[in-house]
């Protein structure tokens, strides 16, 4: 008995010792319990069932937009399609998903070369001979007849603008002059479909970020590095490797920037530049990773610091810790200003002006995601209106509070470190809140 109680109690220490490292009052949690494929899909349409049936009309007749066509290519997919079917392959040579406004319902339509059996929950199926295609089309919109026919062109960003040229070619040459007349761009209509957010899908995106938040954490521990002898490569790998192993992906590599006393990190445009993988993690580094993955078709993004202690310390240095005091204070700003209905850039330049008051030597550049992880919507951003910063905050958007703040460090001989922060949030009622604690210390790796 009593050598079974220290074996427990040897394996409990060890647990705490290896869970505690990042944070010494915070374990790493556990890795969330992620819906197998078939639950996901099963889920993701009931999502589908409500996008499709109560919120997509209304608008459309906002946005004046009475028939909305989406044409998928095979191997050249639209960046909607994804967003508007079941979460399954679409690979026809060219497949179409028409939406019309019949007054009080919304008719859906999707013709396809070949039969699929999820797609009938959610569309009327046509499924012409191919070289009656053309013909079944026209027919359809004459039938109805609409003034307007949206189609996916015209947009700043590519979930704006996935309608090919020769996508293009086939409608016009297919539906005729008098139609093609009526054609209109998508963009607005998909600004809002994609940054409204379902009350439903909230729970399962934190989730996500739970996930997001353990690898990372577990990347940026001794789990992972071994300082003198760790490489950034070596840390991207072990992360994509998690995301293969857990059945998720991911939208963007994870970069990795290393910040070292009395050594210049090098920018890229206006941002500190990314490590190279060859680049050998030592103590005393202050590094940093920009991490995301897909889950549930919705996307994260997150960025976090940790500091590598060299022999002797048992904390990062004031300096540093300061630093990262004054980029938590711009996330508080931000919170305390940014509201429902505001616009992305009056929401950035109330910031600025406070962080002025405050002597905060910050960048901001805050962006819409959800369905993306650069999503559409208002952008809380210093270079204006990219991705949309004249548009106004929904509530229940989701936005990704991305930032830094540079501050010059006594212990190294005042050099100037920046803190680059990245935590998702969602709007309520009261203003944003945080889908998981933000970083309020450094994860510190032995």
């Amino acid at each position: 008995m009593n050598r079974l109680i220290s074996t427990v109690l040897c394996f409990f220490l060890g647990y705490i010792t290896l869970h505690a490292q990042n944070r010494s009052n915070e374990p790493i949690p556990p890795m969330p319990k992620l819906l197998t494929q078939r639950e996901q899909a099963n889920v993701r349409e009931q999502w589908l069932k409500k996008r499709l049936g109560s919120l997509l009309l209304p608008m459309m007749k906002r946005h004046g937009i009475e028939m909305w066509i989406v044409v998928n290519e095979e191997f050249k997919s639209d960046p909607v399609t994804p967003h508007i079917v079941p979460p399954i392959p679409i690979v026809g040579r060219r497949d179409l998903f028409i939406f019309i406004d019949r007054g009080e319902r919304i008719e859906r339509v999707a013709m396809l070369r070949y039969n699929e059996e999820r797609l009938k929950n959610h569309y009327r199926m046509l499924l012409p001979a191919r070289d009656k295609f053309g013909e079944e089309l026209k027919k359809l919109v004459d039938e109805r007849n609409p003034k307007t026919i949206a189609l996916n062109i015209g947009g700043t960003r590519g979930q704006q603008s996935g309608l090919s040229y020769d996508s293009y070619k086939f409608l016009a040459e297919t539906l005729g002059p008098d139609n093609e007349k009526k054609f209109v761009s998508a963009s607005n209509l998909l600004t809002e479909f994609f940054d409204t957010r379902l009350p439903e899908e909230l729970e399962h995106y934190r989730t996500a970020v739970l996930a997001t938040d353990v690898i990372t954490r577990r990347a940026f521990s001794k789990e992972v590095i071994k300082p003198g002898k760790t490489t950034a490569g070596d840390v991207r790998w072990w992360m994509l490797q998690q995301l293969n192993d857990l059945g998720v992906d991911t939208w963007f590599q994870p970069d990795l920037r290393i910040q070292r006393q009395a050594t210049t990190t090098g920018t890229t445009g206006q941002f500190l530049s990314t490590a190279s993988e060859s680049d050998i993690i030592q103590p005393g580094d202050l590094i940093h990773v920009d991490f995301g993955l897909n889950y549930m078709g919705l996307s994260t993004d997150w960025q976090k610091h940790a500091y590598v202690l060299k022999p002797g310390e048992k904390d990062a240095p004031a300096g540093l810790k300061t630093a990262l005091k004054n980029t938590n204070r711009l996330q508080d700003i931000i919170f305390q200003i940014a509201r429902t209905g505001m616009t992305g850039t009056e929401v950035y330049e109330a910031s600025m002006a406070e962080c002025k008051k405050q002597n905060i030597n910050c960048m901001i550049y805050s962006h819409p995601l959800g369905t993306h992880g650069h999503g559409l919507g208002p952008s809380i951003d210093f270079r204006g209106n990219i991705g949309g910063g004249a548009n106004k905050i929904i509530n229940g958007s989701y936005m990704s509070i991305e930032l830094n703040t540079s501050t010059d460090v006594p212990e190294w001989n005042n050099q100037r470190v920046t803190i680059m922060a990245e935590d998702d949030a969602y709007m309520t009622d009261t203003g944003y809140k945080w889908f998981r604690p933000r970083q309020t210390e450094f994860y510190l790796i032995k």
